[in-house]
C-alpha cells in the first residue's frame, strides 16, 4: 500500500468518525457541525462553509493577508537568525552571552510577547510582524549556530591554506557546509511562525485567517472555525512537504546524508 493511499484512507476514517459523532447528537450542531452531510436539509456543514468562503473570496483574501504577513515576518527571522547564529559560532564571548540568552528566549511562547508588542507598536500589522519574527528567530538562530559550529575543521584549514578568508570563506565554505542544519532550522522556524501569526491575528488584527477564526468564535460558528483550521492545515502541509522537505532531502543527498 502506497503512502498516499494510506493517508487517504486515514482521512476517510477520521471524517467518518466525525460524521458519526455529529449525527449521534451528543453535542449541539453549532458545537460539533458535520463535515460533509448536513443533519437537516439545507443545514450547514464545514465543507459547505469552506467552499462558500472560497467562492465569495472571503477566505482567499484572508489567506493572502496572512501569508503576506507571514512571509515578511519569516524573512526578518531568517536574516536575524543567520546573523545571530554566525556571530554565536564565530565569537566565544557572543556564544557565552547572546547564545545563553537565545536559549532562554527560545523557551518563551510567542504569545507571551503580545502584551509588549501592543504597548510598543499598538494593534496592527507591526505588532503581528513582531510576534512572527520573534517566534521564528530564536529557533533559526539555534539551528544556524549549530550548523556553523559543526563545519569540519579540515574544510576551514584547507580553504585558509588556499587563501580564502572573511566573506569569501563564509560564502564558499562555512555556509554551504552548514546548509543541512540551516534547512532544518527553516522548516522548524516556519512552523513556529505559523503558530505565532495565528496567535497574533486572533488577539488583534484586521483581516487574515486569525481574524476569521476569532469572528467564528464570536458568532459561535464552529463550521467557519473548522473551515479555517482546514485551510491552515492544508497550507502548512503543502509548504512543509513540497518546499522545505524537498529542499532538505536534496541538501541531505548532496552531502551524502540521504536515505
Amino acid at each position: 500500500m502506497t503512502t498516499a493511499l494510506r493517508r487517504v484512507i486515514f482521512v476517510i476514517v477520521i471524517v467518518t468518525i466525525w460524521e458519526v459523532i455529529s449525527k449521534l447528537g451528543f453535542f449541539p450542531t453549532f458545537m460539533f457541525p458535520p463535515l460533509v452531510i448536513p443533519n437537516d436539509p439545507g443545514g450547514v456543514t464545514v465543507l459547505k462553509t469552506l467552499f462558500s468562503g472560497i467562492i465569495s473570496g472571503q477566505i482567499i483574501t484572508a489567506t493572502g493577508i496572512t501569508l503576506g504577513r507571514l512571509l515578511i515576518g519569516f524573512s526578518i527571522a531568517i536574516v536575524l537568525g543567520l546573523t545571530f547564529g554566525f556571530l554565536i559560532a564565530k565569537y566565544k564571548w557572543v556564544d557565552d552571552t547572546l547564545g545563553f540568552f537565545v536559549t532562554a528566549l527560545q523557551s518563551i511562547p510567542s504569545i507571551v510577547w503580545f502584551p509588549l508588542a501592543i504597548v510598543w507598536f499598538g494593534l496592527g500589522n507591526t505588532a503581528i510582524l513582531f510576534i512572527v519574527a520573534i517566534g521564528a528567530t530564536w529557533t533559526m538562530t539555534v539551528n544556524a549556530s549549530t550548523g556553523f559550529k559543526n563545519v569540519p575543521k579540515i574544510y576551514l584549514n584547507a580553504a585558509e591554506t588556499l587563501g580564502s578568508s572573511g566573506l569569501h570563506l563564509a560564502r564558499t565554505v562555512i555556509f554551504p557546509a552548514s546548509l543541512p542544519h540551516i534547512i532544518s532550522g527553516l522548516r522548524v522556524a516556519w512552523a513556529f511562525a505559523w503558530r505565532a501569526i495565528m496567535a497574533g491575528e486572533l488577539l488583534g488584527s484586521t483581516g487574515g485567517l486569525g481574524y476569521l477564526l476569532d469572528m467564528g468564535r464570536s458568532l459561535q460558528a464552529m463550521d467557519l472555525v473548522l473551515s479555517i483550521m482546514i485551510i491552515i492545515g492544508i497550507i502548512g502541509t503543502i509548504i512543509d512537504n513540497f518546499v522545505f522537505l524537498r529542499i532538505e532531502r536534496k541538501v541531505s543527498e548532496r552531502f551524502g546524508l540521504g536515505r
